[in-house]
């Protein structure tokens, strides 16, 4: 039974997604201010954490920071359809993706199970054992860790899966449209900019450890390539 939390300040709403998704086998917890909400994602009981952008006390933005202070729960926001200032700011603080509201119970719970299908990988032992090495990179896919000349690399996990993709195909380009249905787990929309906020994130995390070089290259109109050293 996987566990979700939800905070909204639209008791309504909540109410509807909340019986919405315990029918699809979920068990809900409810918060309807910031406050609560960052209380509550840090208890470690839920595996994943949706948080609207507009709540009192605390809105989601910095309940999200917070979160991030401390832990790594995935984090679903929702934002106002269009906002993509809210988005941006988001998806640099570490939130795994996000819907634009109003939103659908279906659309929420389908962006839910391809962020928990990132998360909740089986591990087998032959699995665990298999890294993934290209230079300084390593990566253990069972074990969803990766470093950089033995740092670790602090990702999320959305971060993650972009960067196994992208080291699974190292040399070569792989498309945004690509890297948004193996990487995000849906199809890639007009005007959505989150593989750009995520590869931008992930980049300033390699800077940190390999001199400031660009690793992962920007081509132009085709994608992105994790370059061989």
């Amino acid at each position: 039974m996987t566990k979700v939390l939800l905070a909204d300040d639209d008791v309504e709403l909540v109410g509807m997604l909340k019986e919405y998704l315990e029918r699809e086998g979920f068990v809900i917890t409810t918060a309807h201010d910031g406050e609560q909400a960052a209380k509550e994602a840090l208890t470690g009981e839920h595996e994943i954490a949706v948080l609207d952008v507009m709540m009192p006390r605390m809105n989601g933005i910095d309940a999200l920071r917070r979160i991030r202070a401390e832990s790594r729960i995935p984090v679903l926001m929702l934002t106002a359809r269009g906002d993509d200032v809210d988005r941006i700011i988001g998806l640099e603080l570490g939130a795994d993706d996000y819907v634009p509201k109003p939103c659908t119970p279906r659309e929420l719970l389908a962006r839910l199970r391809a962020i928990l299908r990132r998360t909740q990988i089986g591990v087998n032992i032959e699995h665990d054992r298999q890294t993934l090495v290209v230079g300084s990179l390593q990566i253990w896919p069972g074990q969803r860790r990766a470093e950089w000349n033995n740092k670790l690399l602090d990702l999320t996990s959305t971060e993650f899966s972009l960067l196994e993709l992208l080291a699974k195909n190292a040399g070569q380009t792989v498309s945004k449209s690509d890297l948004s249905e193996q990487g995000l787990g849906r199809p890639l929309t007009r005007f959505d900019r989150n593989i750009d906020v995520h590869l931008s994130s992930i980049r300033q995390k390699i800077s940190a450890f390999s001199d400031g070089r660009t690793v992962i290259q920007t081509v132009y109109r085709q994608g992105y390539m994790l370059t061989r050293e």
